[in-house]
């Protein structure tokens, strides 16, 4: 009797085991759990490449430093930023100059502006085209 009952218990702890066991492999194997698997080890990627690329720069500084030490190429550090060269810097506080290509009269369809500055909102920057990638066509 004792025998029987024994077994008995061990054939469901162990049913009771395997049943939680192939539970937890297949909420595993969700489309919900491997994708944030896969976003887990992305992220974990992430890191790990951000930390290389902050240690490559930081041998990087280092090397250069020793290098002009080595070669006597001791230039003031400058806590200002350079002047602002570009587009951006032309013409400050005066509205774009606005030349037409191909000649002619604005407003025609094969006339395009060219301007220095961003274009305003809603305007196409080349003609009757445009560049949204998103745009249904």
């Amino acid at each position: 009797m004792f025998r029987r009952t024994f077994w008995f218990t061990a054939g469901a702890a162990a049913g009771v085991w395997a049943t939680t066991k192939v539970n937890r492999k297949l909420k595993q194997l969700t489309p919900e759990s491997l994708a944030a698997q896969a976003a887990n080890k992305a992220v974990d990627a992430g890191h790990k490449l951000k930390d290389f690329a902050l240690d490559v720069r930081a041998g990087m500084v280092q090397r250069e430093g020793e290098l002009a030490e080595v070669l006597g190429l001791h230039a003031p550090v400058d806590g200002e930023l350079p002047a602002q060269r570009g587009p951006a810097a032309v013409g400050r506080g005066k509205p774009a100059q606005i030349t037409y290509l191909h000649g002619g009269k604005p407003g025609g369809k094969s006339h395009r502006k060219h301007s220095n500055t961003e274009q305003p909102r809603g305007e196409e920057p080349h003609g009757e085209h445009s560049y949204n990638r998103n745009e249904d066509h």
